[in-house]
């Protein structure tokens, strides 16, 4: 008999395929664990910030000298500073520091408290002032005033959970202050409205944002789209090595193609693509970079910086990736998805900050990348780069999530090749190639032969060697 043999095998049809259980199984009850845990993660995190804030770090600076009356020496400044320091109301949720003011603003230059209540030095003085009682000199014509200075460069969410706790525990001073001025304001003094409510809260912004910072969300943007560059250059690394390796299939359009396996341990090919994800994500950050403060002209004036750490951190998410490619295969992948952007973005802090976040998700906040990542962006964006306003901790940590990937990226491929869990087995490798040349060899319009034109396999292609 000659020509080519007829081939006997019945073509499937869709009715036939969708009879059978794995086609359903696989994609309803993983994709449903997906949106199940991705929901719990994101949107977790996220429902109620007030009912889980808890130690957001703010700062009271008592600068009043207080004042000395006939009844002895007063100060109203401490006043303020017990009602902060010491109400449940308030410590319950947040972390209260008494600092001078230059330690204040030292600790707000680096985003370790996202506002601070300064009480002025004529605090007492105006409010004795105000009641009718003798001029002193540090008395001030104006009415008594407290300041309250945010810093939104630390996270405008923040500075808002902040803002809601100390703005009633301030118009509780106020009313406290008002009861004792009014059991001793001098006849003819000011009316019974302002010495029921005295205290003015001057709200004020340190160090505004700059233009072109997103309100200051461009930290998290920035970190978010590092961190994708890493996942998303890792799973097109991954795509292209397996089918060049022969070990996935390529696909574009009507072109299906599928080159010949090559024998590779697991570990050798795992090697190389991280050696592609390396330089890939350099190229792909420098893009992030050049679009975002290039074109878009975000506000970066440590960009090469910026740039350096993104890359960084991108080729280290990227470097996790495909360690988990590598050692669970395709269900890497959705464990990737799962630890490097729903998990990530539920304890990044980037919109939510960490203290108003459940208690799991602060955990995770600990290891998790992208809270590094965010840290250290914020830091190089709105903290002029300042080590310890989070650029260290990226680095470190950052620096550990890379010797961890590489360990358990190394360490597993390594025992699967020494166990002989191939990826093919090398005799199956022999097999395919040699059915591939017989089959080329009876088909001459296979593989390298491009089909006659106008014919149904036109702009298809086969086996590939």
């Amino acid at each position: 008999m000659t020509g080519a043999t007829k081939s006997t095998t019945t073509e499937l049809r869709a009715a036939q395929l969708l009879k059978g259980k794995q086609v359903w199984a696989f994609p309803l009850g993983v994709g449903s664990v997906l949106v199940v845990l991705m929901t719990l993660f994101y949107f977790g995190s996220i429902v109620d910030p007030t009912a889980h804030l808890h130690g957001l770090p703010v700062i009271v600076v008592d600068q009043d000298v207080g004042a000395t009356t006939t009844s002895g020496r007063v100060d109203l400044g401490d006043q303020v500073v017990g009602a902060l320091t010491k109400t449940p109301a308030v410590t319950d949720r947040l972390e209260v520091r008494a600092l001078s003011l230059s330690d204040a603003e030292a600790e707000m230059d680096k985003g370790a408290a996202y506002a601070s209540v300064v009480v002025p030095s004529d605090f007492t003085a105006s409010v004795l002032a105000l009641a009718g009682g003798p001029k002193t000199a540090s008395s001030s014509a104006s009415l008594p005033t407290v300041e309250l200075m945010a810093n939104t460069r630390a996270g405008t969410l923040g500075v808002s959970l902040a803002e809601g706790v100390l703005g009633p525990a301030l118009a509780d001073v106020s009313r406290s202050v008002g009861k004792h001025l009014e059991a001793e304001a001098a006849p003819g003094g000011p009316g019974t409205a302002l010495l029921a409510d005295p205290v003015t809260v001057l709200a004020e912004t340190y160090r505004p944002l700059p233009a072109h910072a997103g309100l200051g969300l461009s930290a998290f943007y920035i970190s978010l789209l590092i961190m994708m560059c890493g996942f998303l250059g890792a799973t097109i690394v991954n795509t292209a090595v397996d089918s060049t390796l022969g070990y996935a299939a390529s696909e574009i359009g009507p072109r299906w193609s599928q080159k010949l396996p090559r024998k590779i341990t697991r570990w050798q090919t795992l090697v190389a693509k991280w050696v592609i994800a390396v330089p890939a994500t350099l190229l792909f950050t420098g893009l992030l970079m050049g679009m975002a403060a290039g074109l878009l002209r975000m506000d970066a004036p440590h960009w090469l910086e910026l740039w350096m750490y993104g890359w960084f951190a991108a080729a280290v998410v990227g470097i996790g990736t495909l360690a988990l490619f590598a050692v669970l295969g395709a269900l890497g992948q959705l464990l990737a998805l799962i630890v490097f952007v729903y998990l990530a973005l539920a304890s990044s802090g980037g919109t939510v900050p960490l203290q108003a976040l459940p208690g799991f998700f602060r955990f995770v906040a600990s290891f998790e990348p992208l809270r590094q990542i965010v840290g250290a962006v914020r830091a190089v964006l709105y903290f002029n780069g300042a080590g310890d306003a989070g650029l260290d901790r990226g680095l470190l940590l950052t620096s550990i999530g890379l010797v961890f990937w590489v360990a358990v990226g190394a360490a597993v491929t390594m025992w699967y090749d020494k166990k002989g869990f191939h990826r093919l087995r090398p005799e199956l490798v022999e097999l395919i190639e040699a059915s591939a040349h017989a089959y080329r060899d009876r088909s001459p319009g296979v593989g390298a032969t491009k089909p006659p034109a106008g014919s149904p396999a036109a702009g298809a292609t086969g086996v590939e060697a």
